[in-house]
């Protein structure tokens, strides 16, 4: 099966991992730029995407895995702790 020039195992298939799958279209350019940077550094396509789609959530702010996304969701935000704050403020009579 020919996988555009990207060497490597697409989606963990030899890891057991049951991962979905999507295509994605490039235009010719950036389909080049890409290929030239897999190779330049050695990695195949899913290494490139994986690394491209992490630092986008970390970008958002989005956890990247189970650990990171339990431990957002413990995390005291400030802005439900000032909306507390400023409710006991405005209480008349205090």
């Amino acid at each position: 099966m020919d996988n555009g020039g990207f060497r490597g195992d697409p989606c963990g298939a030899r890891k057991g991992i049951n991962v979905p799958a999507k295509r994605v279209k490039f235009d010719d350019a950036t389909w080049q730029a890409l290929d030239l940077l897999a190779r330049d550094r050695m990695m195949d396509f899913q290494e490139l995407a994986d690394e491209a789609f992490v630092d986008l959530l970390r970008k958002h702010g989005r956890p990247t895995d189970l650990k990171s996304a339990l431990r957002q969701s413990l995390a005291v935000r400030p802005t439900n702790q000032e909306q507390k704050a400023s409710k006991k403020q405005k209480r008349p009579g205090q």
